[in-house]
């Protein structure tokens, strides 16, 4: 189901958007849980709906979805309550995935790439892939396991405190690493780089938080932006 869980966008659609996949992530669990195929593919079929959330974090849905789904079959949840837990799941986990994946996690991993890359070293992009990917997959891999264990709990107050204290560390590291950044831009060690280019490096970097404050920037208008701001500060440097 981990594993399935790597590919719960390749089906997605504006009709159902993560529907398929999801239900795809969760044939191997109905497929012990529920002996009768037509009952089964019943059950299936009823998990194709709709469904939405951040993609790393859908994990813990799944998992817990599996959990509802052992209940159910031991006669202790119905179909209504399930698919409320399920909604439910999917805007929280959305909501607290976005903030700690998209808006922290990926930047800072990031800067931490850029910190190497700025003098030239290739170990920048392995940096970059392995701070984002550390954590990244071992929450898809392991989310499945703590959504069976908790069930619905999996979205506790301690697991929303554990995030919140992660998203605020993440983004005191993430300002220091701007800041070191900078002044390896500004002041590097063969002496002061041109005031040209100095203005250039600020005005991108404005642009660039200005941009940041809006709700998932496409990859393509951060490439259009990070290309420009690179023509300009190797044109003037």
């Amino acid at each position: 189901m981990a594993l399935r869980c790597m590919c719960l966008q390749a089906t997605w659609n504006y009709e159902r958007q993560q529907g398929l996949g999801f239900a795809w992530a969760l044939q191997p669990a109905l497929e012990r849980l529920v002996a009768d195929r037509a009952a089964r593919l019943e059950r299936l079929a009823a998990h194709t709906a709709y469904f939405n959330t951040q993609p790393t974090l859908a994990s813990l849905a799944v998992g817990a979805t599996a959990a509802l789904e052992a209940r159910r079959a031991a006669g202790e949840a119905d179909d209504a309550s399930l698919a409320r837990v399920k909604a439910a799941l999917g805007s929280s986990l959305a909501a607290l995935g976005d903030r700690l994946f998209w808006f922290t996690l990926r930047p800072v991993a990031a800067l931490g790439g850029l910190l190497l890359a700025v003098d030239g070293r290739w170990e920048g992009a392995l940096v970059l892939v392995a701070c984002y990917n550390g954590l990244h997959l071992g929450v898809r891999v392991l989310g499945v396991g703590w959504g069976w264990r908790r069930g619905p709990a999996v979205l506790d107050e301690a697991f929303r405190r554990r995030v919140e204290r992660l998203v605020r560390g993440l983004a005191v590291l993430g300002c220091a690493a701007v800041g070191v950044l900078v002044a390896m831009l500004l002041v590097p060690v063969a002496g002061m780089r041109p005031v040209v280019f100095q203005a250039a490096l600020a005005a991108g970097l404005g642009v660039g938080f200005v941009t940041a404050q809006r709700a998932r920037p496409s990859p393509t208008e951060w490439a259009l932006g990070v290309g420009t701001l690179c023509v300009l500060a190797t044109w003037f440097r």
